[in-house]
Parts: structure tokens; sequence; C-alpha cells
């Protein structure tokens, strides 16, 4: 029974740049599923994922929403992410746990740049994909382009399995190359039924040259195909079928799929190729971790018998109660179960198990592996935590955050407000993971710290809105950092009279730079039994703290490497405080002799603009520092990629709508933190 029904699951997540249509297809997908009865549409504010007041205002999806669905004997599981680029923690931290991805296109833009990043998150967690070319009714709509740049942008493997029949406003439906058919949708139905037919004529060339195309990629892909290429014995349906699924668990090949969510054309097939070619969570690898008693590796199979494992991967605070998403690996999961943190070393009791679609829950008895639900009663547990039994303890791989690179100084406007917002953000630091609360030293206020303008434009108006919390707020704020600009060998002293006793320390650290984005390093290269072997912990603690306190311009210090090389201990003056205190002086010290750098946040830049406006945008990019990388011609838009320090970037949206009279479009996407060449222009 048990692998019957884990045959039977796909635990799928939707993934795409903003605007693909991720929003509209996840509610065709529940509507043709017999989920809802009603089809919401995003530009009203209906959308059923988009359930929260800011998404429905915005018209964007800012929190990954679950639902559960079923189509063809299969259970679907899937999850709504955010295609904005400052909401990308929802994405990571949702392909953490899903087992196959769909990745939606727009026909006339292809791969935009927060596809690309949402593409190299699902190929880290080696997550199987499907793709989805969506508006094939838009002007300029050019499906082969589309699936160009997924080669070109990608380096994927397209198996293309429906093309369009007609495109633009003749985009009347899709030919199935594994069927060889023509399948027309009925607009009295809203895309419920459609029509199988016979291939129109003047269509019948362009499918077989496509269908032969489809059998050349599979078979470059898979062995079993291929030996029946190279013998010319033509493949049965179930053969081909199964070939391509090798080949997208593999993830070596995509299987590709074409149609208009908002049209209500071509969303079936894709329906039957997460059911025929994504993975169910018996062909996933079984899950590891470390034991937390030998830290020996251990794995989980999906097996409802097997130990208790499952990840949180995002919590939520709706109707004042604390939700948390978790997905189970392997085991079982009762209502009023104990389970054990092993990472907070913490026991706490399951109050109720919930199946959400959205905001609305269904409650459970239990759930068993290869689910994803939401938990209700557990206080301590947060993103990245495991959950398991105490007699088989594992730790899971957590899940990666992200630095911020903007930050926003906000103050409440009242006393009343002033007791709400400590409990508001700790509420919402519980949420999301990306955004980071911190108190200026200087001036007492409280800085948030973001991906983006839009991120920190959310958290203020939920504030508001849902912690009834109202504040001001400062003008954003680029999150700087710095780093050693060359190795320098510095010693600190510690040599003072505290309370009648003479504390003595002296400490000699080796400190130089690191690649970027490496991170900071401590090494202790004392030898076997110096004097100072026990105070090693302490200096380590104070080096790094030391590094995340900013030594020369008070910003956070990265990619250093320190290692003490020597310490000098006087019996009976050596303290704990004062190889801290030397420790920290000789980092300061040697920041400022390196000399320091300072680092600000350099922006990937996509801009989309008619062509008459070209040299205008280029001369202010320009003038903004930005650096072009590529220029290309796209029908009658051009296509300009470059990279720009942030700090010139904030009102650009506005500069661009004037530069362009209202037709341009840009993306920003956070790249590397690159060197700032004149600290007095800031």
């Amino acid at each position: 029974m048990t692998t019957t029904r884990l045959k039977a699951i796909r635990n799928i997540g939707i993934i795409a740049h903003i605007d693909a249509g991720k929003t509209t297809l996840t509610e065709r997908i529940l509507y043709y599923t017999g989920r809802t009865h009603r089809m919401g549409e995003v530009h009203n504010g209906a959308a059923v994922m988009d359930w929260m007041p800011e998404e429905q205002e915005r018209g964007i999806t800012i929190t990954a929403a679950a639902t559960t669905c079923q189509w063809k004997g299969v259970v679907i599981n899937l999850i709504d992410t955010p295609g904005h680029v400052d909401f990308t923690i929802e994405v990571e931290r949702s392909l953490r746990v899903l087992d196959g991805a769909i990745a939606v296109f727009d026909a006339v833009s292809g791969v935009e740049p927060q596809s690309e990043t949402v593409w190299h998150q699902a190929d880290k967690y080696r997550v199987p994909k499907l793709a989805f070319i969506n508006k094939m009714d838009r002007l300029g709509a050019d499906f082969w382009a589309a699936i160009a740049s997924m080669k070109e942008k990608l380096g994927a493997h397209p198996l293309v399995l429906t093309i369009p029949w007609g495109e633009e406003d003749r985009f009347r439906g899709v030919i199935d190359l594994l069927n060889m058919k023509a399948l027309r949708w009925r607009d009295e139905t809203l895309g419920l039924d459609y029509d199988v037919l016979e291939i129109p004529p003047d269509f019948q060339e362009a499918a077989t040259r496509a269908r032969e195309a489809l059998l050349e990629a599979v078979a470059e892909v898979d062995d079993d195909a291929m030996e029946a290429f190279l013998v010319e014995r033509p493949l049965t349906l179930e053969e081909l079928k199964a070939a391509i699924h090798r080949a997208a668990q593999a993830l070596k090949g995509v299987p590709t799929y074409c149609g208009a969510a908002l049209r209500n054309k071509g969303i079936q097939p894709l329906l039957d190729g997460i059911r025929d070619f994504l993975p169910n969570p018996m062909e996933v690898p079984p899950i590891s971790g470390q034991n937390p008693k030998t830290d020996a590796v251990e794995t989980r199979p999906c097996r409802d018998d097997a130990p208790l494992a499952a990840l949180a991967f995002k919590i939520m605070v709706d109707q004042n109660q604390r939700l948390t998403y978790v997905r189970l690996y392997s085991g079982t999961l009762k209502f009023g179960q104990e389970v054990y943190n092993p990472i907070k070393n913490t026991t706490e009791k399951v109050a109720r198990i919930l199946r959400m679609h959205a905001n609305k829950r269904e409650p459970l008895e239990e759930v068993h592996a290869g689910s994803i639900v939401a938990l209700l009663g557990l206080k301590f547990t947060t993103t990245g935590d495991t959950l398991c039994s105490r007699d088989h303890p594992i730790i899971l791989e957590p899940i990666s955050s992200y630095e911020p690179v903007i930050s926003l100084a906000i103050e409440p406007m009242t006393r009343d407000d002033q007791e709400r917002l400590g409990l508001a953000l700790a509420r919402l630091g519980e949420e999301d993971p990306s955004l980071r609360v911190t108190t200026d030293e200087d001036t007492g206020q409280t800085l948030l710290s973001g991906m983006g303008e839009l991120h920190l434009e959310v958290i203020t108006h939920r504030l508001e809105r849902e912690f009834h919390t109202r504040v001001r707020a400062g003008r954003p704020q680029v999150v700087y950092r710095e780093t050693i600009a060359a190795p320098v060998r510095e010693t600190g002293v510690f040599d003072r009279e505290l309370a009648g006793k003479q504390h003595f320390a002296q400490v000699q650290l080796h400190l130089a730079p690191r690649p970027r984005g490496a991170g900071n390093t401590f090494t202790s290269l004392l030898p076997e039994g110096h004097p100072a072997l026990a105070l090693v912990p302490a200096i380590r603690q104070a080096v790094l703290e030391a590094l995340e306190g900013g030594p020369a311009y008070g910003h956070p210090a990265v990619d250093t490497a320190a290692a003490l090389t020597d310490a000098m201990v006087k019996e009976g003056q050596a303290t704990e405080m004062a190889f801290r205190v030397a420790a920290m002086t000789a980092v300061k010290q040697g920041f400022l002799q390196a000399p320091p750098l300072l680092l600000e946040p350099i922006m990937k830049v996509e801009i989309i603009t008619p062509e008459e406006f070209t040299g205008e945008v280029l001369g202010d990019l320009g003038a903004r520092k930005g650096k072009v990388e590529q220029l290309l011609a796209k029908g009658p838009v051009r296509l300009i990629t470059g990279n720009a320090p942030l700090a010139e970037m904030f009102g650009y949206a506005t500069t661009l709508r004037s530069l362009t009279q209202g037709r341009g479009t840009f993306t920003l996407q956070y790249h590397h933190f690159g060197h700032v060449e004149r600290r007095e222009e800031r």
C-alpha cells in the first residue's frame, strides 16, 4: 500500500521570472483538476494562491503558497513561488523540499534574468524540470526563439513535446508530438474541454520535422532510445515516454510544452507531463544527514516504517497561529506526537496537522512519508530545522540564506507602536530568513536589512496592516562590506591593572585577503604544548566578532583569513578577557595598516528599451558607473545587460520611464560585492 501511495505523489513547484505567468498557470491547474470551481485572475486580485492583501494589490506573488490537487490518479502537492528577485529565498527553500519543478518562460522574452537564477537553484538541488513556454498568444511570441534561449542561456536540452498551432493572434492550440494530434480548446468551457483533431495539412511538415527532432533529442540522452534509433526501430509510445522519464530524472533532458495560460490553452498536456515525467518520492535518492551523536552520515529511505525525518522549510504566522511547513522524508507523523529537534535540542508536541490550500486548512489525523504539510504547536522550530525521533536523531542539510544588500532605518510613531514593534519584527524575522533586524549603536535606530527596495517596502506595509504597528521609514541605504587589501602581520597587546589585578595578553595575527565570496576563516598555528593553547577558542571568537563588527569602517568584514601565529602568556596575568581584547586590537590595527577596502553590492542589470531610446539609456547607465556587457537586438527592442553599483540605481524606474516614454523595463539582481573606488564620493 505504501509503495502504491508513494508512486501516486508528485511534489512540485512552479518557478519563473516575474510576470511569466506562474500564478495564472497555477489557477488553471487548480480549475482543471477540480480543486477550485472558479478561476481567479491575478490582474483583478482574485487569484486563489495570491491570498495576501499585499499580493492582491500589487499583482505579484510574495510568499510561496502550497496546495494539493489530483490529476488522473496522481496527487500533486504544488507550490507557487514568487518571481521577483527580492523574494528569492522563497524559491530557494521551496526547491529544497521539492522533487520536481515547472519552469515557465514568456514566449516573447524567452529566458530572463530571474529565470536563470531559479533554474540554477533547481540544478543545485538536482530537481528535474518541465518547461512551459507561456503567452503564445502575445504579439511577438516566438516559440523556437524561446527554445533557443533555453539552450543558450541555461545549457538546457529541451525535449519538445508540444508545438504551437499558430502564434500571436492566430494561436489556436497545440500539436501533440507524442500522439501526433492537434488539440483545440473550447472557449465556452474556459478550456476545460478540448477537441483532439488530425494535424492540419499546412502544419503536417512542421509537425513531422519536430517529431523527428524529438526522437533524435531523446536518443542523444537515453541509451535505450539511441539503440532503437541506430537500428531504425520505431519506439512505441510507452517506450518513448519511459525514455523521456529517464532523461528528465537524470537532468539530461527537459520535457517542454507550450500554451497560453490566460487564454486557457495548453494546460492539460502539461498536467499529463507532471504525471508521466516528474519523479515520485521513491524515485528521488534517499535523503541523507548527519547523526549528531556519532557525526556519521546516515540516509532515510522514503518509507512509512522508517525512522521519522522531516525538514521545516517555512514558518508563517496566520490568524495569530504559528504554522510550520514541513516536508516529511521518512516515517509517519501523528496528531499529538512528540518530535525531537536536534539542532535546538528540544522536544515539541504536534498540536495539529494541516493540509494547506493557499491560506485554507484541512485537518489530518496522520501524515506519511513523501507529504508536505503544515504543523501547529511548534514554538521553537525555525526555518531549516530537522524534526526526527529522539531514538534515531539526524540533522538534514539546512536551507542556505542570502546576504542582504539594502537597509532601512525605521522608528515607531507612538509608545504603543514601540511596544508592538519588537514582537512584530520577531515574527517577520521567523517567517523570512533573508530579513535582518539590527540596532544602530550610534543613533539607536532599528535597521531593517533585506534583498531590495520592494522587499523592505512590503515589510513596512505588513507591519502596519498585519501587526497594527505604524513606523516612519528613512531612505533606503546600501549595505556595505569591508575587507583587507593585502596580507599583514599585526600584534595586539593588552596590559592593564583592573580591580587590583594585573591582566596581560599579547596576540600575533596574520591577516590575508581571500577570494570574493569565500568568507572569513580562523586557524591556529600554535605548536603542540604552547602555553596559550587553552585560550585559542576565546581568541577565535574574539577575532570573528571583531571582523563581524567592522574593524575599519564599521561594516562587517568579509573574505578575510586570520591565522594565530604566536601569543605571549605571563603566569598569573593571563585571562580570557585580556586575550579577547588583544585579539580584537590586532584585527583592528591590521585592517588599518593593510589598508582596508570598502565593498558595495554590484547588481546585474538587464534593460529592455525601444531601439530609438538606446543611446539615452546607455548614456544614463554610464553616468551611473554601469558597465555594459552585451547589447542585443530583439525585434523592435534592444536588450542591454551589464553591471552597476546598487547605490547608483536608486530611483532608476522613474528615470527609465522618462527616458523611454514609459516603454522601457528593467530588472536588478545582486551579482557580487565589488570595490568602492573612492569612499569620499559616498
